[in-house]
């Protein structure tokens, strides 16, 4: 366990790089290893969950040449099973994708999460599977949830599955049935939630050639079969994820700050924290490749329904302390089911800093310019909590102590240090990508 203090910090200044995006970086990788002969990822993420990522795609016969700014990969061979159990550590995106591509292999691989099935729920993606021809089952390994493939194909057909729960189920779906026996008509149920990240696998789809039909603003998808992966080149862009914990940072220190590496033109739903800024009040100015944020005063609140942006959440809730007002953020139930009941987390650790903050069914309450203090934070081994806490704290009185800060490595590795390059005093933090 490794803690991380986080000072008041009065000003920060300067310009910093966006991550590249976690998300894109996941779903390129896959695409190219599906794909027959060689394609390039340049710009990758280096972090815990795109590592589990490359083990996986690995796993299933995939050669990746792993250089600092592009990975290689390269497929000769049809889909192998894993020879070796796959850790899929603490990445549920790794685990719910592979699911259904490890079902394309000719015999049973064994995928092993470090998470919860309880927390990260699985079973709506293994019913579609079962309905589709493929079979798999979740078991115990060595004390970990994990889950057995059976392989042998997909055989393709109808499944119903729900769009409430975890848009990764979708995008799983997405990159194996392309290679199923016959066409695949995939009714969502409930509405789709997160709908920008199935937007975002159907553009690195197009990118190797494979074709997915849309209907009824994502009711249902067709997906015709015995389509081929194409190689591609492609680069990852920088991630309004990360990139909204450096752009709310500079807003509650009412600092001017130049991210760079943000493209306003990507389908990323989380560049919502654009629009949110600016509703609250916060002044900047958005270029072709870069978002400025200038010196504001006064935050105010307003009204968030996060259906589509639960990721934004905890950025949302550490804003919202510092905003004159009360902030209401609705639509994340699901965030109970995340690496951390988020809901539950926030409401915790903003409390003990001094936060008015109130847990609702589906969302937050905060009672914004509550005066925040130094306190001793657990994010839950939750990399989301740990960023949102440590931006509350820039402004809060005294010195706070971020436990288990190493958690932040899942996406954003950098974090601390990027954070440190803008001025902020923070003791600690340097961890290894």
């Amino acid at each position: 366990m490794v803690d991380v203090i986080v000072k008041k910090t009065e000003k920060l200044s300067g310009e910093i790089c966006a991550p590249p995006s976690k998300s894109y970086t996941q779903r390129m990788l896959i695409a190219a290893s599906l794909s027959n002969g060689t394609s390039k990822v340049s710009n990758p993420l280096w972090s815990e969950d795109t590592r589990a990522t490359l083990r996986a795609v690995i796993a299933l016969g995939a050669v990746v040449k792993q250089e600092e700014h592009c990975w290689t990969i390269t497929r000769e061979n049809p889909l192998e099973s894993a020879k070796e159990p796959v850790e899929c550590g603490e990445s549920g995106a790794t685990l719910r994708f592979m699911i259904p591509i490890a079902s394309l292999a000719p015999d049973p691989s064994l995928l092993v999460f470090d998470g919860s099935f309880k927390n990260r729920p699985i079973d709506s993606l293994l019913k579609s599977l079962n309905d589709l021809g493929a079979k798999a089952h979740i078991k115990k390994f060595s004390n970990k949830d994990a889950v057995l493939v059976e392989g042998g194909g997909i055989l393709g057909g109808e499944t119903t599955i729900p769009g409430d729960v975890s848009s990764q189920f979708i995008s799983g779906l997405m990159f194996a049935c392309p290679l199923a026996k016959v066409d695949t008509e995939i009714t969502i149920s409930t509405a789709l939630e997160s709908v920008d990240y199935v937007k975002m696998t159907l553009e690195v789809l197009s990118m190797h050639g494979i074709r997915v039909d849309v209907y009824d603003s994502f009711d249902r998808l067709v997906i015709p079969a015995n389509q081929v992966y194409k190689p591609c080149d492609c680069k990852v862009p920088g991630d309004f994820s990360s990139a909204a914990f450096l752009l709310a940072a500079a807003a509650i220190t009412n600092s001017n700050v130049k991210t760079n590496n943000l493209d306003i033109e990507s389908p990323q739903g989380d560049k919502a924290i654009l629009g949110i800024l600016s509703h609250m009040g916060v002044e900047g100015k958005v270029c072709e490749n870069n978002v400025e944020i200038f010196g504001t005063g006064d935050l105010q609140a307003v009204d968030i329904n996060a259906k589509n942006i639960p990721d934004l959440v905890p950025v949302c809730a550490a804003l919202a302390c510092y905003a004159k007002g009360t902030t209401h953020i609705s639509g994340a139930k699901r965030l109970k089911l995340k690496e951390s009941d988020r809901l539950a987390a926030l409401h915790a650790e903003l409390s003990k800093m001094g936060a008015q903050i109130t847990m609702e069914p589906d969302g937050l309450t905060i009672e914004g310019l509550s005066p925040l203090h130094a306190t001793v934070i657990d994010p839950h081994n939750d990399h989301r909590i740990a960023m949102a806490c440590a931006v509350a704290a820039l402004r809060a009185e005294g010195q706070t102590t971020i436990q288990d800060a190493g958690c932040v490595r899942k996406s954003y590795p950098q974090f601390f240090t990027s954070l440190k390059s803008l001025g902020a005093e923070i003791v600690g933090g340097k961890f290894d990508r």
